[in-house]
């Protein structure tokens, strides 16, 4: 019987985006939209040739920059 104070395996783990299977191919349509917003917010150069995994991270920045997101 399993212990009831253990804690639910988590849905969907959080992981680094260097460790995506994924990360070198190019950002997602969304990823495109909204790190434009962010980059035009922050006053920064958007990069068209960012990858998935240099998308989320520079999502992740900007978000704090800006104050959007988290």
């Amino acid at each position: 019987m399993a212990d009831q104070t253990d804690p639910p395996p988590m849905l969907n783990p959080e992981k680094d985006p260097d460790d995506w299977v994924t990360k070198d191919e190019p950002m997602t349509g969304p990823q495109r939209s909204y790190l434009q917003t962010l980059c035009r917010e922050a006053r920064e150069e958007f990069n068209e040739n960012w990858t998935k995994a240099e998308a989320s991270k520079k999502i992740d920045e900007l978000q704090g920059k800006t104050g959007r997101g988290k």
